[in-house]
């Protein structure tokens, strides 16, 4: 086995492994450069291509058939600013300790003063769905299209209504497949916005041609379609699986503290508390935040903006702004959405809802807020609740504005009398 460097400082490698060639990874590499990182950079990537972005997997399915490469999207070209680009070699294991770590992967061990960890994720995948197919690459993407694409039509049964079920969905029902949506929740993307916000979603679906089938738990995925849970068969052509993802961390257990989702739990700033020369961005980081606490990896606005400061704290730069809120964005059966923030959408402590505008008469709006301190919205002290979390639906012009708001580095304070009237904008409604 190869040793590290022995005396390098954890803030000041001299050699650095970045671990994923994904958008995460590939920011990490960039930021590496741009603040004056002159030593070794090694990436390592498992899917055998440059990095691109995944968003318009789904949501440009079709308008889009080629990867949104980042080097033309965001000029990051990682072959020009690393040193040892590997793309078909992902790492199988990681040792670390005072003097550096080694990365080993099928090929060799790559010694290292840091590491920083952009592993991705890997789609969830139940027992007994292994007849299913998946969205998580291009090589995906490309087998989806060519479905879609055959002369007689495509019946495709889709399980899970979340973020990738419903975009898939109205971009097939497009295509003209005859789509159905299994969901074992009551209501459409309830995990992520809640149930009462996620059942204002549901007549999306057929209008958008979409069949849609809540409280349905899939049993089993066939060649010939599902099962469900009542012993129901539903028929179709190709059954697409979208009920989640989990970081792709199954390589470093025994090696780093994860938590029962695989993620690892990270400072402000990205590092590994008790593994100095760890650092993690992105899907694997559930990564603490001065306003919304510990904010679970997987938006992909922390893929995009996080590295930046891991980086600015691993070379002893000064940061830079006061950081930015969870960030989501979905265009879905003929609609746009945004969430900002971090809602509480389940259990004891969920965030209490307002609307701002009606949902069905033109753009809309929902503010969560904080429980903790608005159990309802008649007991918000003097008309002023904290908000958690803002959903824009159809208003992207307003996303700029919001995300400007949500990202201060301070709680967010409304006059709930002000922000839940669509004729004053948000803004003007921050209590001073």
């Amino acid at each position: 086995m190869p040793e590290p460097t022995p005396d390098a400082s954890p803030l000041l490698p001299r050699s650095v492994v970045v671990v994923g060639a994904g958008l995460a990874g590939a920011q990490t590499v960039a930021a590496l450069r741009a603040h004056g990182f002159d030593g070794r950079i090694t990436l390592l990537g498992a899917e055998g291509v440059p990095p691109y972005d995944r968003p318009p997997l789904s949501k440009e399915l079709l308008t889009r058939p080629e990867p949104v490469w980042l080097s033309a999207d965001l000029g990051v070209d990682v072959d020009a600013l690393a040193d040892d680009v590997r793309l078909a070699e992902p790492a199988r294991a990681l040792t670390s300790g005072p003097g550096g770590v080694v990365v080993t992967t099928a090929r060799d061990e790559v010694a290292a003063d840091a590491v920083v960890l952009a592993v991705g994720s890997v789609p969830l995948v139940p027992p007994g769905f292994a007849a299913s197919s998946l969205l998580h690459t291009a090589a995906d993407a490309d087998r989806l299209r060519a479905a879609l694409r055959r002369p007689d039509g495509l019946r495709l049964v889709i399980v899970g209504a979340g973020w990738i079920g419903a975009e898939v969905a109205g971009v097939a029902a497009g295509a003209g497949a005859d789509v159905t949506v299994l969901e074992a929740a009551a209501a459409p993307l309830s995990r992520q916005l809640g149930h009462d916000v996620g059942s204002r979603l549901a007549g999306w679906y057929a209008e958008a041609g979409v069949r849609l089938r809540t409280g349905a738990a899939v049993a089993a995925v066939e060649d010939s379609g599902v099962v469900l849970a009542d012993g129901e068969h539903v028929p179709a052509d190709l059954v697409l699986t979208a009920v989640g993802a989990r970081p792709a961390s199954g390589w470093l257990e025994g090696a780093l503290p994860l938590d029962p989702r695989g993620a690892l739990l990270v400072d402000g700033d990205g590092r590994v508390p008790g593994h100095p020369r760890v650092w993690a961005v992105g899907d694997v980081a559930s990564r603490a935040h001065p306003v919304f606490g510990t904010v679970p990896g997987g938006h992909w606005s922390a893929a995009l903006h996080d590295p930046d400061p891991t980086v600015r704290a691993m070379l002893g730069v000064e940061q830079a702004g006061g950081g930015h809120a969870p960030y989501v964005f979905s265009q879905q059966l003929g609609h746009d959405l945004a969430l900002l923030g971090l809602p509480v959408t389940a259990g004891p402590d969920a965030s209490p809802v307002v609307l701002r505008g009606v949902p069905g008469e033109g753009p809309w709006a929902a503010l969560y807020l904080d429980p903790a301190q608005d159990p309802a919205v008649e007991g918000a002290p003097d008309g002023v609740a904290t908000v958690r979390a803002v959903l824009l639906v159809d208003s992207p012009r307003d996303v700029g504005g919001v995300r400007r708001l949500m990202s201060r580095g301070e709680p967010l304070r409304l006059d709930l009398a002000r922000a839940t009237d669509p004729a004053v904008r948000l803004k003007s409604a921050v209590a001073p």
